[in-house]
C-alpha cells in the first residue's frame, strides 16, 4: 500500500497533474506516512523520470513544466512537515535567479525544480534582479551555486555585470557562476568568465553536480 502510494505521486508528476499530485500528498499524511519519503521515493523518482523522457525526445518542455508544476504542489503539502532530522541531505545550496531587465522565469524556475529534485537547496530570488540581489542572497543563504538565467541577447551582459560584481564584493572564489539562457552559448559563459554553462534544466543539473565536486 505504502509503495502504492509512492507510485501514485510520482506518476502524478510524470502525467503533469498539479491538482492530483496535491491531493496524494494530502492523502499520503492523513494515511501517516513519512513525508520525507513521499518526497524521495515518490516525487523525486517522478521528476526524474519526466526528466529522463525528456532528454530521450519522448517528452517536451511543456511536459516537464508542467511535471515541475504537480512536484511543486505536492512539496508545498509535504515540505512544511519535515522536521530535525528528516530534513532532506542537502547536495550543495544554489542561488537563482533572472538577472536585471529580464522577467522570463519558466526555464529558471524549471532548473529550480530539478535541482530541489536531485537533493539541492535552492534559493530562487525571481526576475530582473541586481547583482547586489544576487550577492545579497549568496550570503544570506551560504551558497555554493549561483544560477544567472538571461533570455534576452540585451540582458546576457548582465550576467558578466554579475561576475564583476562578485570579484568586487570579494566573493568570486567562493562560489560557482553557472550561466543559461536562450541566446546564452558555452563560448560565451566562458568568455564572462563563468564556471559552467547549462542549455537546459537537464544539463543544469549535471552541471551542478560538476561544480560541487570541483575543486575552488
Amino acid at each position: 500500500m505504502t509503495g502504492d502510494m509512492y507510485q501514485q505521486l510520482a506518476q502524478a508528476v510524470i502525467d503533469g497533474e498539479p491538482e492530483a499530485a496535491e491531493a496524494l500528498a494530502k492523502e499520503a499524511i492523513a494515511q501517516g506516512l513519512d513525508p520525507l519519503a513521499c518526497i524521495t521515493e515518490g516525487l523525486t523518482k517522478g521528476i526524474q523520470e519526466g526528466g529522463r523522457l525528456f532528454a530521450s525526445g519522448e517528452y517536451f518542455l511543456p511536459d516537464l513544466i508542467i511535471g515541475a508544476d504537480a512536484m511543486k504542489a505536492a512539496l508545498d503539502i509535504l515540505e512544511p512537515l519535515l522536521v530535525g532530522d528528516q530534513e532532506r541531505d542537502v547536495a550543495g545550496r544554489v542561488v537563482l535567479g533572472t538577472v536585471e531587465g529580464d522577467l522570463h522565469e519558466i526555464g529558471k524556475t524549471l532548473v529550480g525544480t530539478m535541482l530541489v529534485a536531485n537533493g539541492f537547496q535552492v534559493t530562487d530570488i525571481g526576475v530582473d534582479k541586481k547583482p547586489e540581489e544576487f550577492i545579497e542572497a549568496i550570503k544570506e543563504n551560504g551558497a555554493d551555486i549561483v544560477g544567472a538565467s538571461a533570455l534576452l541577447t540585451t540582458t546576457m551582459l548582465q550576467q558578466k555585470r554579475l561576475i564583476e560584481a562578485l570579484e568586487e564584493a570579494g566573493l568570486r572564489e567562493k562560489v560557482k557562476v553557472m550561466v543559461g539562457g536562450a541566446p546564452v552559448t558555452e563560448d560565451y559563459a566562458k568568455e564572462i568568465g563563468a564556471d559552467g554553462y547549462a542549455e537546459d534544466a537537464i544539463s543544469a543539473v549535471d552541471m551542478a553536480f560538476r561544480l560541487i565536486d570541483a575543486p575552488a
